[in-house]
């Protein structure tokens, strides 16, 4: 019978899917599993309140777990969790590191409050290592991310926001 780590283990292996660089463990989606005899709960967690991704993400858990749960004669339990929110300081340095290497500009600390007054924080290219870039939009490829552009290399991008 697996653990619990046993099963945190194979979600380790469900990518996110609006940014497939991480999984879905790295994202802080997954806020626990607990084990019975009888069952498998997995408690996930939106990165913000709407997102979009969150159906896809449960779907691509159940159709990774199901397989191991029916093996083991359990019940899988994917329960949508609000409390507390999620916030980009669950994202490791190592997941940011990723962010950075797909091209994705990581969130910096959520104590940089400057978007809240309309100010955009300073946020480094992910291609060039470049500060002088620019806030194209407040809006990028998805909800949480922001679009720029550098200065110096002229590449745009987008920044992952601090939520």
């Amino acid at each position: 019978m697996r653990s619990a780590d046993d099963w945190l283990a194979l979600l380790q292996t469900v990518p996110d899917p609006e940014i497939p660089v991480l999984n879905v463990v790295e994202m802080g989606i997954v806020r626990g599993v607990d084990t019975t005899d009888s069952a498998v709960d997995v408690r996930i967690t939106p990165t913000y309140m709407g997102c979009p991704a969150m159906d896809a993400i449960a779907d691509d858990i159940r159709a990774t777990l199901s397989p191991f749960a029916k093996e083991e004669s359990k019940e899988l339990r994917v329960e949508l969790v609000y409390a507390p929110a999620w916030t980009t300081d669950w994202l490791s340095e190592e997941a940011k590191a990723k962010l950075e290497a797909y091209g994705i500009a990581p969130p910096g600390k959520t104590t940089d409050k400057r978007a809240l007054s309309g100010d955009a924080p300073s946020v480094r290219c992910p291609k060039c290592k470049s500060n002088a870039t620019e806030l194209v939009s407040l809006f990028g490829s998805t909800a949480c991310k922001a679009h720029y552009r550098c200065n110096d290399c002229a590449e745009p991008f987008d920044h992952f926001k601090c939520i």
